[in-house]
């Protein structure tokens, strides 16, 4: 359990929230392990199988504190809150701002591309020239085209266009070196260049798999708070697609999956025979290769970083979390921009 800005996060499976006074009290096995006055919640995020007692439902309405129910893996399920929750008037500005969101597209996109050489900065940190066999020089070339997008950006490079442009010149410059980052010792794990629907190699399938667990986590996390998934920023909108939740996770994606992957294959949790070719020449984790990705994913989110504008740890499954709530705050008014998070 852990309390970040006003918002209570559940993780604990199994543990007991009730009403005790003015106070939220959480259990774990009949021992408290957590106690918060109302007035200082907004929210309630439960991840999992986590007992809610009705009276602490109905002290969370009338308080106006809503209360998140999300599955084992961060899917949204429900949110239960009071009459008066505000939510019509944060999505009415939401709305407003995708008009003219230039400002929230350049945050967003500088957080991508500063993430991304970050990444590969980790990789010539941790590697260096390798072996001899490793192109050091280009990665390092691709790092400094990445640091001049990233100035472009800072000096207030306008237009929806322009913004979307440098974001997919950065995404060409990352991935046109990512292949030098996998160091596998199968010979058929090989990253060919970014491939999606389908996947056309092990590399691409296990990045495909991480960023629709990624995908669901920004979309719960952008309805915890009451935000419209459908109607996003960067990524146009387009029906059945939460493009909300597609603009979040532009962010982490390259550190909470891109990262995830190169551990696994990197260090062999994956292998050759972790994968399956389909007709037509698609590549899909097998059903062994899910579970041990899916484990790796949990164990992932747990691990704790400091958040440079909260100036706090919070564990990493939590960050989209965060980075909603900084967005909806901004959305309201009460942050000047929206923040993005740097991985450092």
């Amino acid at each position: 359990m852990k309390k970040l800005l006003n918002t209570l996060y559940v993780t604990t499976e199994g543990a007991a929230l009730r009403k005790d006074g003015e106070n939220l009290v959480a259990e774990v096995e009949g021992a408290e392990r957590a106690r918060v006055p109302f007035h200082m919640l907004g929210s309630v995020v439960a991840f999992g199988p986590v007992l809610v007692s009705p009276a602490l439902m109905g002290a969370c309405a009338a308080n106006g504190i809503s209360l998140v129910l999300l599955d084992r893996v961060g899917r949204f399920q429900a949110r239960v809150e009071g009459p008066v929750a505000g939510n019509v008037l944060l999505r009415r500005a939401q709305y407003a701002a995708s008009e003219a969101p230039d400002d929230i597209v350049r945050s967003l996109v500088m957080g991508k591309v500063a993430n991304q050489r970050s990444v590969l900065l980790r990789h010539l940190r941790d590697h260096g020239e390798g072996d001899g066999q490793e192109p050091a020089g280009a990665i390092s070339a691709v790092c400094e085209r990445l640091a001049r997008i990233l100035q472009r950006l800072a000096a207030g490079l306008t237009g929806l266009d322009h913004l979307r442009g440098a974001e997919g010149e950065a995404a060409q410059l990352y991935f046109s070196v990512f292949g030098h980052l996998v160091r596998s010792p199968d010979p058929e794990i090989r990253f060919l260049g970014r491939s999606r629907r389908p996947p056309l190699d092990p590399v691409n399938a296990v990045l495909s798999f991480l960023y629709t667990l990624l995908t669901h986590d920004c979309r719960s996390a952008a309805e915890s708070v009451g935000l419209d998934p459908a109607v996003g920023f960067l990524h146009r909108d387009r029906p059945g697609r939460p493009s909300l939740a597609l603009d979040l996770m532009e962010e982490l994606r390259p550190v909470l999956a891109d990262r995830l992957a190169l551990s696994l294959l990197n260090r062999r949790q994956l292998r050759a025979r972790d994968f399956e070719t389909r007709d037509g020449g698609g590549v899909l984790l097998t059903e062994e290769g899910r579970r041990t990705v899916l484990t790796a994913w949990q164990e992932r989110k747990r691990e704790e970083r400091l958040h440079p504008f909260l100036d706090e740890k919070a564990p990493l499954g939590l960050v989209p979390y965060l980075q909603a709530q900084f967005l909806s705050r901004h959305l309201r008014g009460d942050l000047d921009a929206y923040p993005p998070w740097f991985w450092k």
